[in-house]
């Protein structure tokens, strides 16, 4: 049945659409979301889809990529993998890792529409209820303690059993102030974690866990930049806190280094970024070897069906509608009431374009 079956084209879909409130967080601002869709046709007629985003670096390798696709056999996966993943040819740390993530992803989507089975079933199948924590917590303009208590606090009310705030853009005291008045506002059995995106050098990373030990911090998130991995074993045995980073980094290589420094538990792989489905389930089970739990950063439905499929998953970052990028796919699933999502019973990724919301958008490429 598929022994003749070929890519016969590859398309990628750019669109763009202003943010309600922009949104800034240690280090960044942020004022629109973006999105790209690639979208992978095959003789037999079924189309695969991944993400990934409209930035210059990223299209040009996609494009690039696209061509050395075509007549390839889209189950091929790992063969297709490491015919892109050429350090010498493109590099191996950046966009290029980004583009062919994507094109990954969309690989994926077509082996599980081709078997009839959403992926987590597809490659082994572990839970179908996964714990989320809700991410907000942001910078803006005008939003003071009092309003940061009332939007984390109502992530609770929707059902979040946890949740994650920024750090970093203010002076630590003030971030400290703020940490308390989350706390405070959350209760003391809700999870709270800090995410300061590599805002800090270790020293004042290590000031600001020592300030809000007493918080009972969940995990202090990329506290200083992707590479500094002596800074986060000197964090680390400093304070002794719990430690996520991953987001930034890149294939099962990196995850290989980040779990070699002793200093992190829960790693952040991005589909997206760090090479797609195929590197993503490496990194999942390397890290299942060293007693490590997964936690990815982004998008979540990307990651939702990932993460049933794993055992070491322990949750799904989510981000609330406002109108944000959930509303961009077709298959977004609610919020349980138990601080759980349930994958979608889809085949294969789950990841199709709304093409009614996109039509709003603005289309970029």
């Amino acid at each position: 049945m598929t022994s003749d079956l070929t890519i016969t084209a590859v398309e990628t879909r750019e669109y763009q659409w202003e943010r309600e409130t922009p949104i800034q967080n240690g280090l960044h601002t942020y004022t629109h979301h973006e999105i790209s869709f690639v979208e992978v046709q095959t003789s037999a007629g079924i189309t695969g889809y991944g993400i990934g985003r409209p930035r210059p670096g990223e299209r040009g390798f996609r494009n690039s990529f696209a061509k050395k696709l075509i007549g390839r056999d889209p189950l091929m996966t790992e063969a297709i993998w490491a015919d892109l993943w050429s350090p010498k040819l493109y590099g191996r740390r950046g966009q290029e890792t980004r583009a062919l993530s994507s094109l990954d992803m969309a690989l994926w989507d077509i082996r599980g529409k081709l078997a009839g089975l959403p992926l987590y079933r597809l490659v082994g199948g572990y839970r179908k209820d996964i714990p989320f924590y809700t991410a907000g917590g942001y910078y803006a303009p005008g939003k003071g303690l009092k309003e940061l208590a009332q939007e984390m606090a109502g992530y609770v009310e929707k059902g979040a059993r946890a949740v994650k705030m920024k750090v970093g853009a203010v002076e630590i005291p003030e971030d400290v102030a703020r940490v308390r008045a989350v706390r405070q506002a959350i209760g003391p059995d809700i999870k709270l974690m800090i995410d300061a995106n590599c805002a800090y050098r270790a020293y004042d990373a290590i000031s600001l866990a020592r300030r809000v030990e007493d918080q009972d911090i969940f995990w202090f998130e990329e506290p200083v930049q992707p590479d500094d991995y002596a800074g986060f074993r000197r964090i680390f045995e400093a304070t002794g806190m719990t430690l996520a980073t991953g987001e930034n980094e890149y294939t099962k290589h990196g995850f290989r280094d980040l779990i070699a420094t002793g200093a992190i538990s829960i790693l952040q792989p991005d589909a997206r970024y760090t090479g797609g489905v195929t590197e993503f389930l490496k990194i999942a089970a390397l890290a299942q070897a060293h007693g490590l739990d997964i936690c990815p950063h982004g998008d979540q439905l990307a990651h939702l069906s990932l993460l049933a499929a794993i055992p070491n998953a322990r949750m799904l970052e989510y981000y609330p509608k406002a109108p944000g990028m959930a509303d961009a796919f077709l298959h977004t699933r609610p919020v349980n009431a138990d601080g759980t999502i349930t994958v979608p019973e889809v085949p294969g990724m789950g990841l199709d374009p709304n093409p009614e919301f996109l039509r709003h958008a603005k289309r970029l490429a």
